[in-house]
């Protein structure tokens, strides 16, 4: 029996769960079929660490593969602070809140006048930006 592949929505809900399982923070779904021909949604979610971004590119593409779904291509593993998977209907950047707020994906994808990432509480831990700029003094 040869399982059947998901795409869209049934892919952005197992990408969700995949990442809720790992306690990815702030995932966000921006619906870009309107704005983008290269995929249908992206997905935006804040790892606490590398290692737990890491944790979280492995368990979503777990998941994809397990529903037939064959991501077609990964980007920055390893100690990057974005890591990119690429799930042709679905791509799905996973952050440190340090990188979300400072590329802010959100504001360039769904265009909006005030950006949520402005002052970076709503990436939790809620200290995360001020905690990786204090240690950027520290290192002067």
């Amino acid at each position: 029996m040869t399982k059947q592949k998901i795409h869209g929505e049934e892919l952005v809900e197992l990408t969700k769960a995949a990442l809720e399982d790992v306690k990815a923070q702030d995932i966000q779904v921006i619906d870009v079929r309107d704005k983008h021909s290269l995929t249908d949604y992206m997905i935006i979610a804040t790892g606490t660490s590398n290692r737990q971004i890491n944790a979280m590119l492995e368990k979503v593409r777990e998941a994809v593969k397990a529903k037939g779904a064959q991501p077609l291509g990964e980007e920055g593993k390893g100690d990057s602070d974005w890591v990119l998977l690429d799930l042709n209907d679905v791509i799905v950047h996973m952050m440190t809140a340090a990188a979300r707020q400072f590329y802010d994906l959100e504001r360039l994808w769904v265009g909006a006048e005030q950006s949520r990432a402005a002052d970076g509480k709503h990436h939790s831990p809620e200290n995360a930006t001020h905690d990786y700029f204090e240690k950027l003094k520290d290192r002067e």
